[in-house]
């Protein structure tokens, strides 16, 4: 398991280093990677945990793409109306400050102006959400007399359909429970799950969640018919239907502070006789 988070970590590394240049932008000197390089050049980059979006002219100038607040708190999409200025009013009206979004919006109009132009526009309609979190649970399906509550931290890749508020979703999570002094049991999982979005707004969303499949690998210490401590290993598969609520709250253009109350109860496995405590709270970013 270690060797795969270095090995995952090691990668998205690679990633967020490769074919990065320097420029200076109104005194600001900023590492950005080239997305898309045609009539319009699209550059990208997280900068201080924010994604943050400009757009090249032949002349070598960059503009950023802004989507600031104003005094009552709404966002004036200034990136709009900047890229309207600079493909000849092409429409604006469902692109959205996100990369997906931006880089089909800049292919098309490079398509649009240069026969010769290689387009680079995915077909995927999906888009994909990282998160990371850390809270405490009771492990509430596994016996723990004396209702011992432990820290866990987890790690998510959530998947929803692109361009439009998203209602459905899918995740794929990993989570570890640590074991505590009282409570000699921990336990690392990796799940499978749907959400569904009942409250969907632009600032924030309230949804119910369900894990589909489960894989655990479990460590534990409990006393042989002499009294002895014995330490145990377990790897079990699941098809649990573990049901929870949570939350995600927009705190930038791309990112949101979530809360999951992850494991309310199951329809196939057995609460073992303590009322679930697994809350978490974290930080989401769109990919």
């Amino acid at each position: 398991m270690k060797k795969i988070l270095i090995a995952i970590l090691f990668l998205l590394a690679f990633q967020l280093n490769y074919s990065q240049q320097t420029y200076t932008v109104n005194g600001e000197s900023l590492e950005l990677k080239t997305e898309i390089d045609g009539q319009i050049d699209l550059l990208w980059n997280v900068i201080d945990g924010q994604f943050r979006y400009f757009a090249r002219t032949n002349n070598g100038t960059l503009t950023e793409l802004k989507n600031t607040k104003d005094d009552n708190n709404n966002y004036q999409e200034e990136y709009k109306s900047t890229l309207r200025s600079l493909t000849n009013g092409m429409n604006t009206d469902k692109l959205k400050l996100t990369l997906y979004s931006l880089r089909n919006y800049i292919d098309a109009y490079n398509a649009s102006v240069d026969s010769s132009y290689n387009s680079t526009s995915t077909v995927s309609s999906v888009q994909f959400r990282l998160g990371f979190s850390g809270g405490i649970t009771n492990n509430p399906f596994v016996g723990n007399p004396d209702n011992i509550k432990t820290p866990m931290i987890g790690a998510e890749l959530e998947i929803y359909e692109a361009n439009v508020l998203p209602r459905h979703s899918g995740f794929l999570q990993a989570r570890h429970a640590f074991e505590s002094d009282d409570f000699k049991y921990s336990t690392s999982e990796l799940s499978l799950g749907y959400r569904y979005r009942f409250i969907n707004k632009e600032a924030f969303s309230i949804y119910g969640q369900v894990k589909l499949a489960t894989v655990n690998f479990s460590n534990f210490t409990f006393l042989d018919e002499n009294d002895m401590e014995v330490d145990s290993n377990e790897t079990s598969f699941d098809i649990p239907f573990i049901f929870g609520v949570g939350s995600d709250i927009k705190v930038g253009n791309n990112s949101y502070i979530t809360i999951i109350y992850g494991e309310l109860f199951a329809l196939l496995l057995d609460n073992q006789g303590n009322f679930s405590t697994d809350i978490a709270v974290g930080y989401k970013f769109n990919l």
